[in-house]
């Protein structure tokens, strides 16, 4: 398979993909869209973007193609860098540069990489099974305009009243507003006398309560209240080198505490890095100022603790 496919397949678990000598795939998270013109729903889903500037090797792609095709680190590094260099001279040449479920990279008139994601794929494990849709749109105007044109249909009979009628009940209602006035005062002035005397029982009960309470005060033992220590593992960020072997990446800070610790406990020279671009905290094997030398241990990390490690190199 080529190298593209490889990429395509990092890319579900990693923000960053770097291919040697060429650029890095980056990846970022986009929440769901609703577009009200179009009634269309679009799940969430990751942003994918080329960065030419990042062509480092990281050994995250050639770790990963070296496992899966059965070779040497270093034959498969060789293979890389002359898909890389393939690639270059393509679009140096003026041609589009079309990878399957990534993109399209061209050069511009100022010989800039430009690059086109493709939509194809939603690289968001999160949102696996998730697709766009396109509601219908209820029509409530169309409906409201039924309903007026049917009241406008149904007919209204008014039925006249005879003058005896009309004489007779106008008394009657002012006599029901008077004696509803006369009950209604003497409700409530019954109601207020019950709520006057209940609010001086309470505050009598509650003069005594505060009485008690003063006197309970007074005998309360005044010696201080001895606590026990309380110890607790703070992991502090400490100065590390510019090239670190990097054993994971994690959203919540005390989950990259606890590796540190843990990988403590194993006798590494682990350290927590802090936050990098994407908002995630970083756990380190170890570090070094020399790259050959954190390479090498990068290598016997995969081979004896995880195959998953990576170098982070800091400019």
């Amino acid at each position: 398979m080529g190298t593209e496919h490889y990429i395509a397949e990092l890319l579900y678990r990693y923000n960053c993909v770097m291919v040697p000598e060429f650029g890095a795939f980056l990846t970022q998270m986009k929440s769901a869209v609703i577009n009200d013109g179009t009634n269309s729903f679009y799940p969430p889903s990751k942003i994918l973007s080329f960065n030419e500037q990042l062509s480092s090797n990281d050994g995250l792609l050639v770790s990963y193609m070296a496992d899966a095709e059965k070779m040497s680190y270093e034959d498969m590094q060789k293979q890389v860098a002359a898909v890389s260099l393939k690639w270059k001279k393509l679009l140096k040449e003026g041609n589009r540069l079309s990878l399957p479920n990534i993109g399209e990279l061209w050069l511009n008139k100022e010989g800039k990489t430009q690059f086109q994601p493709s939509y194809q794929v939603n690289y968001l494990t999160s949102s696996f099974g998730l697709s766009t849709f396109v509601s219908t749109p209820i029509s409530r105007e169309v409906l409201k305009e039924e309903v007026i044109e049917l009241e406008e249909r149904i007919p209204f009979m008014i039925t006249p009243e005879t003058r005896k009628e009309s004489t007779i009940r106008p008394y009657l209602k002012y006599a029901a507003v008077v004696l509803l006035a006369i009950a209604t005062g003497f409700t409530g002035y019954r109601l207020y006398n019950e709520n006057a005397s209940n609010q001086e029982l309470v505050r009598q009960e509650a003069h005594q309560q505060v009485s008690k309470n003063i006197q309970e005060a007074t005998f309360f033992n005044t010696a201080p209240l001895e606590l026990p220590a309380i110890s607790l593992n703070v992991i502090s960020i400490k100065k590390t080198g510019i090239h670190q072997v990097i054993a994971g990446a994690y959203r919540i800070q005390e989950n990259a505490e606890k590796k540190v610790l843990q990988l403590i406990e194993k006798g590494f020279d682990a350290s927590y890095l802090g936050v990098n671009q994407y908002g995630l905290h970083m756990v380190a094997y170890g570090s070094f100022d020399d790259a050959n030398e954190a390479l090498i241990y990068l290598r016997k990390i995969k081979l004896s603790e995880s195959p998953d490690a990576w170098l982070n190199s800091v400019k």
